[in-house]
């Protein structure tokens, strides 16, 4: 694994930075804000349980191959110590699939992400998403679409 680049960063601006990495399409930016750690893990929503650097970065890059995404996430609430911060957010999801130029479609995403302080600065450890009750999912499972 390479050497991670040092993020002096508070926990909320990683955050920042890992949506803004999905909202580019930026999957090498995206893979540096996780923690160095083999353990690290990634649900996304209705799919199973991701571990570790290779599968996590092989469904991000499927994810971005099915067209741009754009995440706006709400922070509900937050916790934090010391070594980790624990953030639950509402994530407003438009999808635009290349394909279908004029085909848009919202979702919206309960997800929890977990961080951990490293000798790099924050990390992503965990970030575990799950459609939000009473969303209408169906379109975006049958598509692939959801992140």
């Amino acid at each position: 694994m390479s050497i991670k680049k040092q993020f002096n960063g508070s926990a909320d601006e990683l955050e920042s930075a890992f949506y803004d990495a999905i909202s580019r399409s930026d999957l090498d930016g995206l893979m540096e804000l996780w923690a160095e750690d083999e353990e690290i893990i990634c649900i996304h929503p209705g799919s199973p349980r991701l571990i570790g650097h290779a599968a996590i970065r092989a469904s991000w890059l499927a994810i971005f191959a099915s067209g741009s995404v754009q995440i706006h996430a709400t922070q509900l609430h937050a916790t934090q110590n010391i070594l980790t911060a624990v953030h639950s957010v509402i994530e407003d999801i438009r999808h635009q699939n290349d394909m279908e130029h004029d085909q848009v479609h919202d979702l919206h995403i309960i997800a929890t992400n977990v961080y951990l302080k490293t000798p790099q600065g924050w990390r992503i450890a965990t970030h575990h998403a799950s459609v939000a009750p009473g969303a209408q999912a169906h379109e975006f499972f049958a598509a692939g679409i959801l992140h």
